[in-house]
């Protein structure tokens, strides 16, 4: 039990808990409402009775809705999937994960999880509700309405998977190259106690103050050009940088990179010094002890900024939608091209199952690097 002299006021409760729940009202509602809001027909969805939204008479009506054996079917897969990536994961990762491979091991433990989300949630959970609801009676029979038609939609018809595809190909190279020199940069900076790796810390944070727009402007003349700078090393062969995603990668990196400097840096200078004479004296070089002795305690806050980059990345809208074309279009400008362009209410619900979608990645990297992003974000608050 709390300690009487460490418990909270019953009016210190109150106020934070007037405060958390204006924070779910405010913050978390309006991703709920958009979710149940993109299950539903366009006369549910944009009904101005909130019942009506949430049971959806017209889309039950047209034969579309779960029954009360799907909708426990459904939690317990949810339940199921959360209990495996927070509880099973972390110990499953450690014992078959590579010694210095961890990143790695929880990278395929999350693509895993996910798949197998995906299979049995949109897969084999229907099968097995076709089957059982003819015959459980009212158990099986639809008390709300509900349908997956506008994924489908957005997903297959308008071609948003490959908006994914650009998205995940965006991110991961701007994860990790942020995460290789950032690394290098800030063990190196963390190590060294010159006047110059200050000012390159200063500089770098200068450089990670000024606004996009002014990167993005800068970086364009090279990427409209850049066919004509690679010839004479390409041939007429030479391609153009603009449109594709390296540009994006490479101006996202030049964004986030000070960033990355910064907190890995951090993260290093919380690490004793002794840690590497240690390795040495063992027989290591400078790179093997960076490798085998500082890099294995250092996951959390790699993960931790990792994290970030991949945030930066995944939710950034001016640089993408300046610098690639419409083929290699990523998922935030072209939902925001959906929104501007629809005009029928089935469009704009279609449009707010695409928002929808783009929100499940994050919600599972955070299920998945809870643990290492606490531990993370904690590293260095208590010294002793």
């Amino acid at each position: 039990m709390t300690a009487k002299a460490l418990r909270q006021p019953a009016s210190l409760r109150i106020v934070s808990g007037a405060f958390l729940a204006f924070w779910c009202l405010i913050a978390a509602f309006p991703i709920a409402w958009i979710a149940v809001m993109s299950f539903k027909s366009p006369v549910d969805a944009f009904d101005s009775n909130p019942l009506n939204v949430i049971f959806g008479p017209a889309t039950r009506a047209d034969g579309s809705g779960w029954s009360i054996l799907e909708i426990g079917l459904g939690l317990a897969v949810i339940w199921v999937t959360a209990r495996l990536t927070v509880r099973r994961a972390p110990p499953l990762v450690a014992s078959y994960s590579p010694g210095g491979y961890v990143a790695l091991g929880w990278i395929v433990a999350a693509v895993l999880i996910g798949l197998g989300f995906v299979l049995v949630f949109f897969g084999l959970l229907p099968l097995v509700t076709d089957l059982l609801n003819p015959i459980l009676g009212p158990l099986g029979r639809d008390i709300i309405g509900a349908t997956t038609e506008h994924y489908q939609t957005v997903w297959i018809e308008r071609g948003f998977i490959d908006n994914f595809r650009n998205s995940l190909i965006v991110t991961t190279g701007v994860v990790t190259i942020s995460l290789t020199v950032g690394t290098l940069a800030g063990y190196g900076l963390a190590r060294s106690g010159s006047t110059l790796a200050f000012w390159i810390l200063i500089i770098a944070l200068i450089f990670r103050s000024l606004p996009h727009s002014v990167l993005v402007a800068g970086y364009l003349p090279v990427f409209i050009n850049s066919a004509e700078w690679l010839a004479p090393i390409l041939g007429e062969n030479a391609p153009t940088l603009y449109g594709k995603p390296a540009a994006v990668i490479a101006v996202l990196v030049a964004i986030n990179q000070p960033f990355t400097i910064w907190m890995l840096r951090s993260f290093f200078a919380n690490i004793p010094a002794d840690l590497d004479e240690a390795a040495r004296v063992d027989g290591c070089s400078h790179f093997k002890a960076f490798r085998l002795v500082i890099m294995p305690v250092m996951w959390p806050g790699v993960i931790t900024t990792g994290l970030f980059s991949f945030l930066l990345a995944y939710n950034d809208f001016l640089v993408t939608s300046l610098l690639l074309d419409a083929s290699n279009q990523t998922m935030v400008p072209a939902i925001a091209g959906m929104f501007n362009r629809e005009t029928t209410t089935t469009d704009q619900v279609v449009a707010v199952a695409a928002a929808v979608s783009i929100t499940a990645p994050l919600f599972l990297l955070v299920m998945v690097f809870q643990r290492q992003i606490v531990s993370g974000l904690t590293a260095g608050a208590v010294k002793g």
